[in-house]
């Protein structure tokens, strides 16, 4: 198969891609629920705030969500009508206060620009803890309980800044934990998932291949630290709060969302590994249903 037909992407001469015919050009403008701010302007980056439509309650205050989409770091943003639809969700079922953030994409900007974009949101976040500028961040906002989210390669990137962020003074900003679902991890050998997997309908092995070498520094292959967490920092690890990591069996990735929860275990993180889900690869963003398994999955996680 030609993943690049799969993935309806075209590169270009000068390394750039032509996203115009794929599903990432959908995208959904702000509601009454939603807003954009930029970020780091020199960057281009910026974030999409969900709030519940309710009013500010200091004796209830809400939670923080620092969201990543997915997409292989090569697709998709926070204004992608499939991730707007989700957020807005999560953020009235929860309730929640939603930060999506539109990082940059590869290979335009290949790791770690999305793990820097994430910081940048971190800082942001703190600046606000210590000193609101923005309504919605003024009145009922607990600070205190700020959670790092993703799915797929959203939650790569949320793992990374949580890596990150372990050795960062943030106070009054704290990160409760880390929401992994279904994680977009990868490596040089081939997982059992991935072998039997090989032509699935949503990641095929092809397409995952060229989105990882789309993605990763130049020159490096899968089992770089940002796509092998087993090449990466045993320390800063073992320093993670208490993260939730879901699989479906239907996914090709199920293995690698297995193999994450199980290291993390093994040094002394605190983890909920739900990787027996019925489903496939991004079904929570196809099947109403399955999107509530995932807003219930986080409401009920003892963070």
């Amino acid at each position: 198969m030609d993943p690049y037909k799969f993935l309806n992407i075209t590169r270009n001469s000068d390394g750039t891609l032509d996203r115009s015919s794929s599903l990432a050009s959908l995208t959904t403008p702000n509601s009454s629920l939603s807003k954009d701010l930029p970020l780091n302007p020199s960057l281009h980056t910026s974030i999409r705030i969900f709030h519940p439509n309710r009013d500010p309650n200091p004796n209830s205050p809400l939670p923080i969500i620092l969201f990543f989409h997915g997409g292989g770091f090569i697709l998709f943003s926070s204004s992608s009508t499939f991730f707007h639809n989700s957020c807005t969700i999560l953020a009235t079922q929860i309730p929640a206060l939603i930060i999506s953030v539109d990082y940059r994409l590869a290979p335009e900007h290949r790791l770690p620009a999305a793990y820097d974009d994430a910081i940048d949101a971190l800082l942001w976040l703190k600046s606000q803890s210590q000193n609101p500028n923005d309504p919605w961040l003024s009145s009922g906002i607990d600070f205190s309980r700020c959670f790092l989210m993703g799915s797929s390669s959203g939650a790569n990137i949320a793992y990374q800044a949580g890596l990150r962020a372990t050795e960062m003074d943030l106070e009054p900003l704290k990160i409760a934990g880390i929401i992994m679902n279904q994680p977009y991890f990868g490596g040089i050998e081939r997982t059992e998932s991935e072998k039997t997997m090989v032509d699935d309908k949503i990641v095929p092995l092809a397409a995952n291949d060229l989105m990882w070498e789309l993605a990763l520094p130049e020159g490096m292959d899968r089992d770089h630290e940002y796509s092998n967490p087993g090449k990466g920092d045993v320390v800063r690890m073992r320093k993670l709060g208490r993260c939730l990591v879901r699989g479906y069996l239907g996914d090709p990735l199920v293995d690698r969302a297995r193999e994450i929860g199980r290291m993390l275990e093994r040094e002394g993180v605190r983890v909920d590994l739900k990787v027996d889900l019925e489903g496939h690869h991004g079904i929570e963003l196809l099947k109403e249903e399955k999107l509530e398994e995932l807003v219930e999955d986080v409401r009920s996680r003892p963070f």
